[in-house]
């Protein structure tokens, strides 16, 4: 039996996938924490075999989360489950010790396996995301440079929306009901374009994305 601890600050999101592995008689859900922190206090009485942790979270996020985890649990697995599909944050995600990377689109097979596999000491990444990895090191050399920015691997599918949308003046709390997302969600979608673009503010994020051909 493989005992797995859910951290997600979604309920909706531990509820569904609590309901996807009920069926799966060799995983079992010991625990579930909203964020960072309270995964550290539960790990004081809990002990699983796998860590299912979000990235995006308030209070600990999942980047701060995995150095503490490094620090304290080290022989704990860890499988990020998240809707980030950069190649960038797998790379820093696996270099802090995560095991696994599977995206929140995943079916319930894909989940089952990333689990047994992350569990047996195995590493594992989404097939999407490894799709993804394997279309960018096919490119010719200096590819990446000309290539049209719908297919820029540095920003994901739902970034690029956010991107257009504050392009078109909208609000978070705006975008965030054009997007059926939380308005904390596409705050932090509007912060790691910034970030990643290293705009000094929303002005220069679409002064930026108007001149590297993201936007019309």
């Amino acid at each position: 039996m493989i005992k797995v601890i859910l951290v997600d600050d979604h309920t909706l999101i531990r509820d569904g996938l609590k309901s996807l592995l009920k069926s799966e008689r060799t995983i079992q859900i010991v625990g579930e924490a909203e964020n960072g922190q309270q995964l550290l206090d539960l790990l004081e009485t809990v002990t699983p075999d796998v860590i299912m942790l979000d990235l995006n979270m308030p209070v600990m996020d999942g980047f701060e989360t995995l150095q503490h985890l490094q620090q304290k649990h080290p022989t704990i697995k860890v499988l990020i489950l998240t809707m980030l599909d950069q190649e960038s944050y797998v790379h820093k995600v696996r270099s802090a010790g995560a095991m696994g990377y599977v995206l929140k689109t995943a079916g319930r097979d894909e989940l089952v396996h990333a689990i047994k596999t992350v569990a047996n000491d195995n590493s594992f990444i989404s097939s999407e995301v490894a799709l993804n990895l394997l279309n960018k090191a096919n490119q010719p050399e200096g590819a990446t440079h000309s290539t049209n920015s719908k297919n820029n691997p540095e920003l994901s599918k739902r970034e690029m929306e956010v991107l257009k949308l504050i392009a078109e003046g909208y609000t978070n709390a705006e975008i965030a009901d054009k997007l059926f997302a939380s308005k904390r969600t596409i705050e932090s979608h509007r912060q790691h374009l910034i970030e990643k673009t290293k705009a000094r503010n929303t002005a220069t994020l679409i002064k930026y994305a108007i001149q590297e051909g993201l936007i019309d």
